[in-house]
């Protein structure tokens, strides 16, 4: 490899404009294909599989109007002040009309809304009072039944008491042998009452029946509006206008789903209600609507490019051998984020894909092609041809270059064993763009040298080099000696490193996932206004609303649904977490029934993560009502959740495979296990200081955090992948020094010195560049992208200067010739990469610098 690229460098230094014209070349059609493929970015992130994709699914076969995206648009009156008729009615105008906007699906008026909830308490009041009429007039009725019930009872006794008299009479007369003829008249007679007492008694009966018919009845009507009344009562924290009537919240749903949802669609419905803007009120939108794109550059990244070139300029002691890895840094970063945006219209793509790739193309790109301008600088230093010496430099530095690289695209690819599609997307997106910057390093930056020549060195530097030239060979190799340190100050440095990263590591044991919401948005966005708004007008719990849904068993009647859908409500507006829960849709075959509930807190608090996962929880209602919880909440949790279970095996995956990488690299076993020990020791600090920082607040104001929360559900497994391939850089470009030192004869504790002290001033320069360009972006507004730059500036200078400056070479110090073993039999079966370049330099040994 070490040849290869001596050979690709003095051919790229030779044929410097061929080269430099092909990247141009490149450079064009990756943004001919931007031109062509570009069709928007996604700014929803989701995992396929969880327990809130599968209700998704569910509602998408059952109630499709339920699975699209939505959002919130906010009005708040300017002075607090009820809105007053005019304002309605300019923002219901608004409402009238947006329904026509793409992949809009509907969109509720807040005031005909509240007029509707209104009329419906109304008609239970009313419903209530018609019952009372009925069961009024009912017991009247009664009343009236039993009298005259009474009445016949009386008229019975008396008819029966007469009766009696006439058969008395009618017996005594036959015995005496009288005539009864008139004893039978009135007996008929009597008979002829008691038919028409009979009738009356049926006539009673029948009034009874229909009478106890009519009660029924009124129970069950009462019944029916006694469960709409309690289901209206646990909806009573769920309101689109404010008490006050100074806000009102419309609601807009969309055709598509979250993921789907162009951004487009989503600027229409911004640019619909901010066109005509209504006096006194201010409008905001909800993160569902107003969270776009990020910007890839901004001021912040620009001045951290600005002082990665000062950086540059006191290394290299030339402005333009300082503008080289600069040029060829934005190069790569144009190429490969042009070239990432052109597959936009293939697969679906994150808004922080290229962000992540500009991040990583800025800083490998500044380094990479720093390491080998370095090279090439020490050796022109030591009277080295001009030529030569970019090839010998393309063939040491670049060499380590390219291994380096290859850690952190292994650790990268590896980003998608994790199944999860945005995730391997970013590591692909982010390997790509570390690999374009690997090959810009090894062929543009030589192509640059070789136009340059030895201008790449000041004029001072230029008399030094040619003063160099003319002296002996043995006196070019001369330099200050180098005693290693001492042992005890090695043991004090170890541990006093290892003491304070653990520390520094602390908050991390107490670290949330979770993704941002409104609250966490810059204070002057339309998304942080709008969180804001609803929480003081309508409560934290509606910021984050929950969509639950209860599977329902077959064949139930419409009484039936109702008592399902009650039940339902009760149990889970018994939950200590929930401030009000309505039902809002039912499936056409009675199979589904949907309710919104409103937790006690915002979505990413512990209450509401608490609920979710307690109502998943809950075993089947009455034995076979099965819930499932979705909303912006649920599906936050679930992301989160699928990330931190991926994370223990993602971690193994990296660190095994870039330990493979380094036993080959540097053929010790004890040097990869320091090398990922302290990574493992600096990943987990720079855990507890984004945890300190965005979770618990610390130096919040410094940062521009305003409302700390769970930290970004996916950046633990990026800063695994990223800072153990940064990690590994640094590791290379130091320990192949030390390795060098000692295979060239050095004591092995010489070596560290020595190796040290060559590659410090280049490590150090390289890891500030890193951090300058890391920060950059944490001055973004988007906390996303916040805390991802401070996550890996932060990494980047623990792992650099406390790990692979301090610890490494203390306890490389304390186990001396130990630190290089290697069993034979795997020294035998290991390749000879010779990272460092040592073979090539035996070729070459008028021009190695030392």
């Amino acid at each position: 490899m070490a040849e290869l690229l001596h050979r690709l460098g003095t051919f790229a230094a030779r044929r410097a404009w061929a080269v430099v014209i092909a990247w141009i070349a490149l450079l064009a059609l990756a943004g001919g294909g931007f031109a062509l493929g570009f069709k928007g970015l996604s700014s929803s992130f989701d995992i396929p599989g969880t327990a809130s994709g599968e209700v998704i699914a569910e509602l998408e076969d059952t109630l499709p109007e339920f699975s699209g995206a939505s959002g919130t648009v906010v009005f708040a009156a300017d002075d607090g002040e009820a809105l007053t008729d005019a304002q309605r009615e300019e923002i219901a105008a608004l409402v009238a009309t947006a329904g026509d906007l793409p992949d809009v699906s509907d969109v509720i008026d807040p005031f005909d809304a509240e007029q509707e909830l209104a009329d419906q308490r109304a008609e239970v009041e009313s419903g209530r009072a018609q019952l009372d009429d009925a069961r009024a007039q009912t017991d009247a009725g009664r009343q009236q039944l039993e009298a005259g019930r009474a009445q016949l009872t009386d008229a019975q006794a008396q008819l029966d008491a007469g009766r009696a008299q006439l058969e008395a009479g009618r017996a005594q007369a036959q015995a005496q042998g009288l005539p009864t003829a008139q004893l039978d008249a009135q007996l008929a007679q009597l008979d002829a009452q008691q038919a028409q007492l009979d009738a009356g008694l049926a006539e009673l009966d029948a009034q009874q029946a229909q009478l106890e018919e009519g009660e029924a009845t009124l129970a069950e009507q009462e019944a029916q509006l006694e469960r709409g009344a309690e289901l209206l009562s646990y909806a009573d924290g769920i309101r689109v206008v404010s008490e006050d009537g100074a806000t009102a919240l419309v609601s807009v749903s969309f055709t598509e789903p979250r993921l789907e949802l162009p951004e487009s669609s989503k600027q229409a419905v911004m640019d619909h209600f901010t066109a005509e803007p209504i006096d006194g009120v201010e409008v905001s939108f909800s993160t569902d609507i107003s969270q776009g794109v990020p910007e890839i550059l901004g001021v912040g990244e620009a001045v951290g490019v600005a002082i990665a070139g000062i950086v540059l300029v006191v290394v290299l002691g030339s402005l333009l051998a300082a503008s080289f890895p600069i040029v060829t840094a934005l190069t790569g970063v144009a190429i490969g984020a042009l070239a990432t945006l052109s597959f936009s219209g293939v697969v679906q793509m994150a808004s922080v894909t290229p962000i992540l790739g500009v991040m990583l193309g800025l800083a490998v790109g500044i380094d990479y092609s720093l390491f080998i301008l370095y090279r090439h600088r020490r050796q022109l230093l030591q009277g080295a041809d001009v030529g030569e010496s970019i090839g010998l430099a393309n063939g040491t530095a670049g060499n380590a270059v390219v291994f380096a690289g290859t850690t952190v695209i292994v650790a990268l690819l590896a980003l998608n064993i994790t199944g999860i599609p945005f995730l391997g997307l970013m590591g692909t997106a982010g390997a790509a763009s570390v690999a374009i910057a690997v090959l810009i390093a090894v062929t543009l930056t030589p192509a640059l040298l070789g136009l340059a020549g030895t201008r790449v060195l000041g004029r001072r530097a230029r008399a030094r080099a040619a003063a160099h030239a003319d002296a002996p060979q043995e006196s070019r190799a001369r330099g200050r000696a180098v005693t290693p340190m001492s042992t005890l100050r090695a043991v004090v440095t170890a541990v006093v490193a290892v003491v304070a990263l653990l520390v520094v590591a602390i908050p991390a044991l107490s670290m949330r996932l979770g993704l941002p919401d409104g609250g966490s948005e810059a204070e002057d966005s339309p998304a942080y206004r709008a969180y804001t708004a609803t929480e003081e007008a309508f409560g934290e719990g509606l910021n984050g609303p929950l969509l639950v849904t209860a599977s329902l068993p077959a064949g139930l009647d419409e009484d039936a649904v109702q008592n399902a859908q009650l039940t339902v409500a009760r149990e889970l507006a018994a939950q200590e977490d929930v401030d009000a829960v309505a039902p809002v849709a039912i499936a056409e075959d009675s199979s589904l029934a949907v309710f919104q509930v409103v937790p006690a807190e915002g979505p990413n608090s512990v209450s509401t993560e608490r609920l979710v996962r307690y109502l998943r929880e809950l075993p089947p209602i009455d034995g076979d009502i099965v819930l499932g919880v979705a909303g912006q909440a649920a599906i936050n949790i679930d992301i989160s959740e699928g990330l931190a279970d991926v994370l223990p095996l993602y971690l193994v995956v990296v660190v095994g495979l870039s330990f493979l990488i380094m036993v080959m690299v540097f053929r010790s076993l004890l040097v990869p296990l320091l090398a990922t020990g302290g990574f493992v020791l600096s990943l987990f600090a720079t855990y507890g200081a984004v945890t300190a920082v965005f979770q618990w607040g610390w130096l919040g104001a410094l940062f521009g955090i305003h409302d700390p929360g769970p930290i970004l559900s996916f950046l633990p497994v990026i800063l695994v992948g990223i800072l153990f391939g940064l990690a590994m850089d640094y590791q290379l470009f130091l320990a192949t020094g030390m390795r060098e030192a000692y295979v060239h004869g050095a004591p092995a504790r010489l070596a560290v010195a020595q190796g040290f002290r060559a590659g410090r001033t280049v490590v150090i320069a390289a890891a500030l560049i890193m951090i300058s360009v890391f920060g950059g972006f944490i001055t973004s507004e988007s906390v996303i992208i916040k805390s991802m730059g401070f996550g890996l500036a932060f990494g980047v200078l623990l792992d650099a200067i406390v790990v692979r400056m301090l610890l490494v070479p203390a306890v490389m110090h304390l186990l001396g010739r130990s630190a290089w073993w290697l069993p034979r039999w795997l020294d035998r079966i290991l390749p000879n990469v010779d990272v460092e370049g040592a073979a090539l330099e035996r070729r070459h040994p008028h021009h190695a610098a030392v």
